[in-house]
């Protein structure tokens, strides 16, 4: 791809400044919510028992995900500085073990399509509508392309669908797209349908803001070749976070270049339904890492939308 310097249109200037010292970290998504829906976004994944299932209740997702930790080993080829997960502590499980793993998304499936989920004390004063179910999440504690049976656990995930027990749902791999073009990812992802969806990190425009941020083993350039190659066949959604560093936003020079990133996507074929636009809600392990504020995110998202003439939302 060429590298472009700015874009021309709508000036980062113009619309974003410099995030202030952090305040109080602001609800997680544009649109209004009561307290009750505001304070189950950001709470920590919950296991039930499980080993490899977990839920989380998601505002990208609009609702409870159910989760496959496909990394209980933690392996990941990025080093986030705005990543949650404690590498320090011991491993409770060193594999995937995908027989267990299909039969606890059963199990959990179960538990939340019939509704029996809102009998737990965890979930007993969300709304009702936060616990319907929005899709199955092959995430985890790294990336998840990078498991050594990433092909078995999405096989299993599907077979499960496949089944017919339960109502038919959406599957979502959300990762940082480092590992889209080996061939057994490849191979897996063709088994997916229409109605799932792909989502790709893209946190920065420029090499040297991405080290900063997201500190890969593997090339921008390279993570930009894979989210074309793949949005050539299939839809692509972008996530993109984006935090504050010791108090400070992202400069409207890497902005522009975060945008020209987006047009080249776009221009060279790529298809984007929509970049997502957000934060960190979690509790961080660096301090100088922060929640950007609403109104920073808001800006982005305008940016995005006259810039690139993309879809971006908040959350």
């Amino acid at each position: 791809m060429s590298h472009l310097h700015k874009t021309t249109s709508s000036s980062p200037a113009a619309l974003l400044t410099t995030a202030p010292p952090m305040p109080a970290p602001h609800p997680v998504s544009v649109r209004s919510r009561s307290a009750a829906h505001s304070t189950a976004f950001g709470r920590p994944r919950d296991f039930l028992g499980n080993r490899f299932i977990y839920l989380t209740v998601s505002a990208r997702a609009r609702g409870l995900s159910v989760g496959v930790n496909l990394n209980p080993d933690r392996l990941c080829n990025f080093d986030c500085a705005y990543c949650d997960v404690d590498r320090r502590l011991p491993l409770p499980e060193q594999t995937l073990d995908v027989d267990a793993m299909a039969e606890e998304l059963q199990h959990t499936l179960d538990l939340v399509i019939s509704g029996r989920i809102h009998d737990h004390p965890a979930y007993r004063s969300l709304p009702r509508e936060l616990l319907v179910l929005r899709h199955v999440a092959l995430s985890g504690d790294g990336e998840p392309t990078l498991c050594p049976n990433f092909s078995d656990a999405v096989e299993a995930v599907v077979h499960v669908r496949a089944r017919g027990t339960f109502p038919f749902f959406k599957i979502v791999l959300l990762t940082n797209a480092t590992g889209l073009d080996t061939p057994a990812v490849d191979l897996s992802l063709k088994l997916l349908t229409d109605a799932d969806e792909i989502w790709a990190k893209l946190d920065a425009g420029t090499q040297s803001f991405m080290d900063r941020v997201n500190n890969p083993q593997v090339p921008l350039k390279h993570i930009l070749a894979n989210i074309l190659t793949l949005g050539r066949q299939r839809p692509v959604i972008i996530q993109s976070m984006f935090l504050a560093l010791n108090g400070q936003g992202p400069t409207t020079d890497e902005l522009a270049e975060y945008l020209a990133r987006l047009n080249e996507l776009k221009s060279a074929g790529a298809h984007i339904p929509l970049v997502q636009v957000y934060s960190p809600t979690r509790p961080m392990a660096r301090a100088e890492c922060g929640h950007l504020p609403l109104k920073n995110l808001s800006d982005i998202a305008k940016l995005i939308r006259s810039s690139t003439g993309l879809p971006a939302e908040v959350f």
